[in-house]
């Protein structure tokens, strides 16, 4: 039967020199009322369908990889790679896709590897297959192995457009895990806590182990680095606190404004800030799962909303460490807001405290501020960043839960910056 298989690069212009090209992968067959659900067009006998749809298309990319295949158009290259050792689910794999997904699509190849298929892509290696072929490559475990990628060089771009990595059946996604053990056993969820803060530290201390790769050696940060982020989070803060809502929810922070800028100023008096070095960029109990082997992070592609080149940026390690401490506010509130069950009250305080313990403990002291004073102090800094993007985000999709980012930010206002 013909059929053919095909990655389609499609240009989409917005207004004058902004534009954002997207991967369409399809596939071509003679025309099957089978495939009417999927169809995308009918041409010249020929249907046109996505080509994730059909798991035969899936097992072509596999063997695509495992081949290290070269395919060679007039205008374009697509290079396929495999990692040696990774072992292979041949060619009667069974092939699923692994359900919805916000801004990518993944299969997965019998219940071992998983492929994911970047629909907008960017020029450049993405930061997801740079961060996990270097964990990889230095024994870091605590990720899922890198098993293949794939990638394209052309008119429009050069670009990763796929990655294979381990799958992970049974692990527990961290933000359901916790949900579920505020619901029965919040002090066992804590013990966990803790491991995830040596993994954490473990990680951090990986990815600034190479000082002879540029694109991963520690650096200094500059002496403007901090200066700029605070400028940001000034502004930030001035924009969002005069647009507040006259809202019972907001009340408590209403008319602070000058009062977290002012925090914000003394909290940046941190003296020596550590290292930056290549971090997650987008941390938080949904980015980790609990597998056999213990805690996994996953996702390394960072915030989908920054460009690329700012994803692949040094940054100090306790950014990560804040995104994840405000995600145990996030898992107290929700607890409440989504399952009835309110959480003991003394639980986000201990989580953090847990986290910030065994993460310390763990990591390499080099990459950070040299006293625990300065962690904390640089911590508040990056937790007020994220708190106050939060509270934007929150006002403008999820009213009912602005009182998160509310509560994060009294809490800043009351930490002694000096």
């Amino acid at each position: 039967e013909p059929r053919l298989l095909a990655s389609v690069m499609v240009e989409a212009r917005f207004a004058p020199g902004t534009h954002e090209v997207y991967q369409v992968p399809v596939a071509f067959r003679p025309v099957d009322d089978g495939w009417s659900e999927s169809v995308i067009a009918e041409a010249g006998g020929m249907t046109i369908y996505d080509a994730l749809a059909d798991p035969e298309e899936g097992q072509a990319l596999l063997e695509l990889m495992r081949a290290n295949a070269r395919l060679e158009s007039e205008h374009a290259v697509s290079e396929f790679h495999w990692v040696e050792g990774t072992r292979d689910p041949g060619p009667s794999a069974v092939v699923r896709p692994m359900g919805a997904e916000q801004s990518n699509s993944s299969l997965v190849f019998d219940e071992a590897l998983a492929l994911k298929l970047y629909r907008r892509v960017e020029a450049g290696i993405n930061p997801e297959l740079e961060l996990l072929r270097f964990l990889t490559d230095h024994g870091f475990e605590s990720v899922p192995a890198l098993a293949g990628w794939y990638e394209y060089t052309g008119r429009l771009m050069e670009a990763t457009l796929g990655m294979m990595q381990e799958f992970l059946p049974g692990a527990r996604d961290g933000w359901e895990l916790a949900l579920d053990g505020l619901g029965s056993e919040p002090e066992a969820f804590l013990e966990r806590v803790r491991a995830l803060g040596e993994v954490t530290g473990r990680l951090h201390t990986a990815l600034g182990s190479d000082a002879s790769n540029p694109a991963f050696a520690p650096e200094e940060p500059s002496s403007e680095s901090l200066g700029l982020l605070t400028a940001t989070i000034d502004e930030e803060i001035e924009r969002i606190f005069l647009d507040l809502p006259e809202e019972e929810s907001v009340e408590a922070i209403a008319g602070r404004g000058e009062d977290v800028r002012e925090q914000l100023r003394l909290l940046t008096h941190v003296g020596s800030a550590g290292k930056v070095i290549r971090t997650h960029g987008d941390y938080h109990l949904g980015q980790t799962m609990l597998a056999d082997r213990g805690w996994v992070v996953l996702d390394f592609e960072g915030e989908p909303a920054r460009a690329l080149p700012e994803r692949r940026r040094k940054r100090s390690p306790l950014r990560d460490v804040a995104g994840m401490r405000r995600s145990f506010a996030y898992a107290a509130s929700a607890s409440e807001i989504l399952r009835g069950v309110v959480p003991p009250e003394d639980w986000e305080d201990r989580a953090r405290e847990e986290f910030l313990d065994a993460y310390v403990d763990a990591v390499d002291p080099s990459l950070l501020p040299a006293s625990r004073h300065g962690v904390e102090q640089l911590l508040s800094v990056f937790e007020l960043e994220k708190a106050v993007y939060e509270l934007r985000y929150e006002l403008n999709n999820r009213p009912d839960w602005v009182r998160i980012p509310v509560a994060g930010i009294l809490r800043l206002l009351e930490v002694p910056a000096r």
